[in-house]
């Protein structure tokens, strides 16, 4: 009897100390001072990010104020560059920039999202993984590789077998001259932008890849089951579904042809005058400009120019992201009135 007594107050005992969804009893559990110590990791460094953030903007600020009391606004739409002058406009730079990742964007998209398509969808399986590495070991390669490329042979491959059988068809046209005219060397906005979209179709295929990857293969396999083809699979499940990753994939890789310098500097042309709307004339970019002249820009109003200039790619790059940003709310919200 006092055994069987024993062992019920055992067992109450350890029920009244034992949580019943098996959680471990109160004693037992981290102390205050670990969570809150992990709040206060946690908590710094996003604001270490914001305080680096405005950090970065405030010194760009300080540092072109020459400039912005000089030209003010009128800095983005002056052509004329110009340090023995003392004449300095931004133009020609954003001009560049623009257009060579726009260039970049419309080859790259297409071309990674049939990579993505390929690698998920249609590649056998014993190239899949093989191919998709080989893919991502592009972006391993370093930008001023590319460029050199770029300039010795991807360069006169363009001038001779593109750029010249296109001005002999089109360079009599008012509109379509304009756009091949310029000297047959193979460097300029087309050939920076080219360059640029093989740099960054790694980012952007191996996103979409993964994004691909996750989408439910019930999903799949029932629309399959219904008749679709692969195309309306793709486009009417699996890209529905994976518009979020996809577009942050795009992003990501705009992100990317906008701050890159080196391969840019090689094959544009670093020509600061806009003497055309060609696409094979000599340009510049604002991460080319600065590269070439920051390290010799007397202080002053060209050293704030330049400054200037990486303001305004700032100023670019977050105007991107935000669009990005309105363009995936604006699909939230058709998705809750579609339902």
């Amino acid at each position: 009897m006092t055994a069987t007594l024993r062992a019920s107050d055992y067992r109450t005992d350890n029920m009244q100390r034992t949580d019943p969804l098996g959680e471990p009893p109160v004693g037992r559990r981290g102390s205050p001072w670990a969570d809150t110590f992990f709040s206060f990791l946690a908590h710094g460094a996003a604001l270490l990010t914001l305080a680096l953030l405005a950090g970065i903007i405030g010194s760009l600020m300080v540092g072109a104020a020459p400039a912005i009391e000089a030209y003010g606004l009128s800095f983005l739409w002056r052509s004329e560059w110009d340090p023995v002058q003392e004449q300095y406009g931004g133009l020609v730079m954003i001009y560049g920039t623009l257009m060579t990742s726009l260039i970049a964007l419309l080859i790259a998209v297409p071309v990674s999202f049939g990579i993505a398509l390929f690698l998920t969808e249609l590649s056998p399986g014993w190239l899949r993984r093989p191919l998709g590495t080989a893919i991502e070991l592009l972006a391993a390669v370093p930008s001023i590789v590319y460029g050199m490329w770029g300039l010795l042979v991807f360069g006169p491959i363009l001038a001779t077998y593109v750029q010249q059988p296109l001005q002999g068809v089109f360079g009599e046209m008012p509109f379509l001259g304009g756009l091949v005219s310029g000297p047959p060397v193979g460097i300029g906005i087309l050939s920076a932008g080219i360059i640029l979209a093989i740099m960054i179709i790694p980012f952007i295929a191996s996103v979409m890849r993964d994004v691909f990857e996750v989408t439910p293969a019930l999903l799949k396999e029932s629309a399959y089951g219904l008749g679709s083809t692969t195309w309306e699979v793709v486009w009417k499940v699996v890209l529905p579904y994976t518009k979020t990753g996809v577009i942050g994939g795009i992003m990501l890789g705009l992100g990317r042809a906008l701050g890159e310098t080196m391969a840019v500097t090689f094959v544009i042309g670093n020509m600061n005058q806009l003497s055309s709307l060609s696409l094979f004339e000599p340009a510049n970019s604002i991460t080319s400009a600065l590269a070439n002249e920051f390290a010799e820009a007397a202080e002053g109003l060209h050293q704030a120019s330049l400054i200037y200039l990486g303001l305004v790619l700032f100023f670019i790059t977050f105007v991107v992201l935000s669009f990005s940003k309105i363009l995936l709310m604006r699909l939230k919200q058709r998705e809750g009135v579609r339902t």
